[in-house]
């Protein structure tokens, strides 16, 4: 989870893309890459923007490199890849093949034309459909083509200790007024229901992240988008059911950090955070034997609305830069095999878009067949503008809070705050 920065570097990047001659599916024209080896072998370049996958990205690339005599795949992670790409973009130098995520920088690189459409590939038939939609929803105009392929997802949700439910006779809620009672009985019981770490500001995101998508109307996204609706109207449940939330977590949640509240819930003083599956590996180092597990945050009380938080972690795109599309096609094919999709799964603690990899790590049991089924829905800030500090306003909400302000006055003032800020940078 990172925050996003609107930057002057990718507004010129957007502004140089859209100056180039179009060409079919909204694509920009580029200058395409022919890069050879000494032993004159197409060598393509496959830049990923997340570090930690290194050593699994470098072992897929190198099997896939063995079972070629014509292409090579070189892979490059850059610090700060994110401005790496967007740098490039700008000298129309975009490597061959790209995998990031599901978010907010593939949506403008996506709106500039970087990417080839690839909906006629068969390999899409391997992919779980609830996550292609995810993507159709990020592209520009809302356009139902491909142009990334969804690889892995991960999860965001309650992640709860498993122990402490038990002695105190807790059932997973399946309701919000459930999780209230949970928290009651907990908190009766003399066990902090939440850690919260809110010293570091994004660690806020995750309970907006689970409550918004399923208590917002239909068709918001788009609808705000084109100022039909606002946060004003539509998000007062949203901020009225988190501040239940923080009123049953430690007292001092404005001063706990990430580190700090991962460590502390790993040695058992409170029952439940709201975070994704990367808080459980931090957690895990904390204390390798903590009994943890994951559900759904049960934003409703109409149980059969609630669904899981997850995105598209890693998705995979061939830009227009690209030397040997075919070639590169065929790197994509080999990437999204069942059993390759799958060391990727099991090495990475990830959850896949590859119909039929599983993964079966206990501590994210809670939220395995939901994501598998498709009930899942993707991270709403993804679908605002970057540059919206999502993450400042909700931490000025609750420092406002903790001042004293009156709770009705607080969330007007929120949304009304995240509604300027919004359509300030909101691009038609």
């Amino acid at each position: 989870m990172k925050l996003k920065k609107a930057t002057a570097l990718m507004t010129a990047a957007v502004m140089g893309m859209s100056l180039l001659a179009g060409c079919s599916g909204g694509s920009a024209e580029t200058e395409k890459k022919e890069a050879k080896t000494k032993d004159g072998k197409v060598e393509l370049e496959f830049l990923s923007t997340k570090p930690e996958s290194k050593d699994t990205l470098q072992k897929l690339v190198d099997a896939y490199n063995g079972s070629q005599e014509d292409v090579v795949i070189k892979l490059t992670q850059p610090a700060d890849a994110g401005t790496v790409l967007k740098t490039r973009m700008t000298k129309n130098d975009l490597p061959d093949i790209v995998a990031m995520g599901g978010d907010f920088n593939y949506v403008e690189l996506q709106s500039a034309g970087a990417f080839i459409d690839l909906s006629e590939e068969d390999f899409l038939e391997n992919i779980n459909e609830s996550y292609m939609k995810m993507l159709f929803q990020l592209n520009k105009d809302y356009e139902e083509k491909s142009y990334g392929v969804p690889y892995a997802t991960n999860s965001s949700g309650v992640i709860y200790n498993k122990d402490i439910f038990e002695e105190n006779s807790i059932e997973i809620p399946e309701t919000f007024s459930d999780l209230m009672d949970a928290c009651e009985k907990l908190q009766a019981a003399g066990v902090t229901p939440f850690e919260l770490t809110f010293k570091d500001a994004w660690t806020i995101l995750p309970t907006w992240n689970s409550i918004a998508p399923v208590l917002q109307p239909e068709n918001f996204y788009t609808d705000k988008k084109e100022g039909k609706v606002t946060f004003a109207d539509t998000h007062s449940e949203v901020l009225e059911k988190y501040l239940q939330i923080v009123n049953y977590a430690q007292q001092d949640y404005m001063g706990t950090s990430y580190d700090d509240g991962n460590k502390k819930f790993a040695a058992g003083e409170a029952a439940m955070m709201v975070n994704g599956s990367w808080a459980i590996t931090e957690i895990k180092k904390a204390n390798p034997d903590i009994n943890v597990d994951q559900f759904k945050f049960p934003s409703s009380d109409d149980a059969a609305k609630n669904k899981v938080t997850s995105g598209v972690d890693v998705l995979f795109g061939i830009t227009n830069s690209c030397g040997d599309a075919d070639a590169a096609k065929d790197f994509i094919r080999f990437m999204v095999k069942k059993e390759n999709a799958q060391t990727y799964a099991d090495e990475q603690f990830a959850f896949s878009a590859v119909n039929g990899v599983e993964q079966n790590d206990a501590t994210v049991a809670g939220v395995k067949e939901d994501i598998e089924a498709g009930e899942v829905v993707d991270f709403p800030d993804h679908y605002y503008p970057a540059g919206l500090d999502l993450s400042a306003v909700l931490s000025n909400f609750f420092l406002e809070k903790n001042n004293g302000k009156e709770d009705a006055q607080n969330i007007t003032d929120t949304l009304k705050q995240l509604d300027t800020e919004y359509d300030a940078l909101n691009v038609q």
